[in-house]
């Protein structure tokens, strides 16, 4: 099966919180343990939790349960920091509609193919091209927007093939 580690840090970049990826992780451990005789018939069970886990973030996003931070965000580092480029990617990922923020994750983060994004999300391969596409464009014009120091980032998803 799939390492917590690694379902933690796929649904952290699907919602950008680490308390509500852990709480994703916990309802994919819950679904997997009700329904364990389907894992256990799986090809790849590791593969079966990371369907759930992004199943679990879309249902999340259904039912609106959006957490609201109660404090803000300390100050960034300073510009020449990767951790700025690192949050601006972040921040941008997080302006994404729920459905396109899973397909480029899947995409680009976990390197799967068209179709197994759209075996795992449930939708067609031409609706996982269109997605990512068009995810990728608001991601480069979110970047553009951001000013000097993320247009590198941006040249970098630029470079992103877009299969």
């Amino acid at each position: 099966m799939a390492s917590q580690g690694h379902l933690r840090r796929s649904a952290f970049l699907l919602c950008g919180d680490w308390h509500f990826a852990e709480d994703l992780v916990q309802m994919a451990y819950d679904r997997i343990y009700r329904h364990w005789h389907r894992v256990r018939a799986a090809d790849n069970p590791g593969a079966y939790a990371r369907q759930v886990v992004y199943r679990c973030y879309l249902d999340s996003r259904k039912k609106h349960l959006e957490t609201v931070p109660l404090e803000q965000l300390p100050e960034r580092a300073s510009a020449g920091d990767p951790t700025d480029t690192r949050l601006a990617v972040l921040d941008a990922l997080r302006e994404l509609p729920p459905r396109t923020r899973a397909v480029v994750v899947l995409r680009y983060w976990e390197d799967m193919s068209v179709d197994q994004t759209a075996a795992i999300l449930d939708i067609s391969p031409g609706s996982v091209k269109s997605m990512a596409s068009r995810g990728l464009g608001l991601l480069r014009t979110r970047l553009a927007d951001l000013g000097e120091d993320t247009g590198t980032t941006a040249t970098r998803i630029e470079g992103v093939r877009q299969t």
